[in-house]
């Protein structure tokens, strides 16, 4: 039963790349799809962010194109920036509520949701996602020194994996350019896991 699971990915871009930055390896978005669908039936991907207000170009944005055209649902909003008490220019933004509004939506037409990020925020909308029926992962690690995922959100979630353990099959080539990106990597087989094999999903 578990192959016609139907999976929905949330992916909170910023806590993903903090995440992912720590641990000190890029992401293959290509391949974190190819994973996730060879888990279940991958109904949707969704990747969150926020942008810079009068930032007339974006670091991000090609990425942001990228996933657009690759299968993924990019969610942007404005970051709105401003001077604290210190008079140091910070920027507020985040993404939770666009989240937390989308995965209540999906959990009638879901089983399980990935959701990619260590905010402790979350830990109520897993409850209550759970209360329909949904099963729900949290990915994050526990492999930094803090941990980047709340003790709260891990203890709530019904699955934990941690991003070390996804590296070997999301990593990107340390050898692969950014600007190949568009190629198709090859993509590694699970080495040793049976596909029916889905204890850590």
């Amino acid at each position: 039963m578990q192959g016609t699971e139907k999976i929905a990915l949330l992916i909170d871009g910023a806590n993903l790349y903090s995440a992912t930055k720590a641990l000190g390896f890029d992401i293959d978005y290509k391949r974190l799809l190819k994973e996730f669908q060879s888990r279940g039936y991958l109904l949707r991907a969704f990747y969150y962010t926020t942008l810079i207000e009068d930032q007339e170009y974006s670091s991000i944005r090609p990425l942001l194109d990228w996933l657009d055209y690759n299968g993924y649902a990019v969610v942007t909003k404005l970051a709105r920036e401003f001077t604290d008490a210190q008079g140091r220019r910070r920027v507020r933004g985040n993404m939770d509520i666009e989240i937390a509004v989308d995965a209540m939506e999906l959990a009638e037409h879901v089983d399980h949701i990935v959701l990619f990020s260590g905010d402790g925020d979350f830990r109520s909308l897993v409850e209550a996602l759970q209360r329909k029926g949904v099963r729900v992962s949290v990915v994050s690690t526990i492999s930094t020194q803090p941990p980047l995922i709340s003790d709260d959100l891990r203890r709530q979630a019904d699955i934990f994996i941690d991003l070390v353990e996804l590296q070997p099959k999301i990593g990107r080539d340390p050898g692969e350019r950014a600007g190949r990106m568009q190629e198709t990597p090859r993509f590694l087989e699970r080495r040793g896991a049976p596909a029916a094999d889905t204890g850590d999903l």
